[in-house]
């Protein structure tokens, strides 16, 4: 039987929450989330924290080390993925275009390592550029994610090389190219967020054409697509996603909590003969950290 990694996104940073109250807002459920997505059988947690009073999002690195501390706690082992994506919002003031209005929330690579460094998790999301998300700009300029790249690689974190068009990939081999990217790098193809990468089968195969030969990849759709995908990218030899940063339904009308998302996932990749990996098989395959020091 073949095996991938099998990533639960938690709660992201969009304003989902009241869409669905399913979504973990504070670091206890959060961290309850994560540890029942472990007992279904996820391989990863991939973490963003919010502000507990608001939902909205939050990078108070205390509020990632609460859930971090309690997900390392539990007697359920997955393997912690924390976002370096941070603030990187910048909308324009229409009167005063270079500087950023209302809804801006921009941090520097320093601020957005903060709790990666702190935390020394597995891995760690690297976005390799920048995009138009929707009516909104995702803002990382490549001499910003060059240090950010060098912090995680001081850290001896896993950086997931996070791709949403086509220009990421190649950023990304430069920095392996320039030796900012250690080992066996890991890619993740971010899938159907407008306007970046298309969600279909071509997309996906076109994206593995561009990568190094030795590299690993992971792909993830988002809304309805996120459990058709999950099918495409694991018979096509990649590593999935899902959860509720992506999506907030298990079928139409349906709202699904994170370790109902994973349950489906499973069931997916069994029918193609395929298991997730162990948290502890994906560490010895991609040379991780280990949290506690085994490795």
């Amino acid at each position: 039987m073949n095996k991938v990694m099998l990533t639960v996104a938690l709660t992201g940073a969009g304003d989902t929450v009241e869409k669905n109250s399913n979504v973990p807002v504070t670091p206890e459920e959060i961290a309850d989330s994560a540890i029942k997505c472990a007992k279904a059988g996820a391989t990863v947690a991939h973490i963003h924290v919010r502000d507990p009073q608001t939902g909205k999002l939050s990078h108070n690195v205390e509020l990632f080390k609460k859930a971090v501390e309690l997900i390392r706690a539990a007697d359920e082992d997955i393997i912690i993925n924390i976002t370096s994506g941070g603030g990187g919002d910048f909308i324009p003031n229409l009167e005063n275009p270079e500087v950023g209005g209302v809804g801006t929330d921009m941090q520097t690579p320093e601020q957005r390592h903060e709790p990666v460094g702190k935390l020394l998790p597995e891995i760690c999301t690297l976005d390799c550029g920048s995009v138009n998300m929707g009516d909104d700009v995702y803002l990382s300029p490549t001499n910003w994610l060059r240090k950010q790249a060098a912090l995680i690689q001081k850290a001896g974190v896993k950086p997931e090389l996070e791709c949403f068009d086509t220009g990421h990939v190649s950023f990304a081999k430069q920095l392996i190219k320039e030796g900012l990217i250690d080992g066996q790098p890991l890619f993740q193809f971010c899938l159907g967020i407008p306007w970046g990468l298309e969600n279909d089968p071509e997309t996906i195969e076109y994206l593995k054409t561009r990568i190094p030969e030795d590299a690993s990849w992971s792909a993830f759709g988002i809304g309805r697509l996120q459990l058709p995908t999950v099918e495409e990218v694991a018979k096509r030899g990649g590593n999935v996603r899902v959860g509720l940063e992506d999506n907030l339904y298990l079928s139409k009308g349906v709202k699904a909590t994170n370790e109902q998302l994973v349950e489906r996932a499973k069931e997916i990749l069994s029918e193609l003969n395929i298991e997730p990996m162990t948290p502890q098989e994906a560490r010895e395959y991609y040379n991780l950290r280990d949290p506690k020091g085994d490795l």
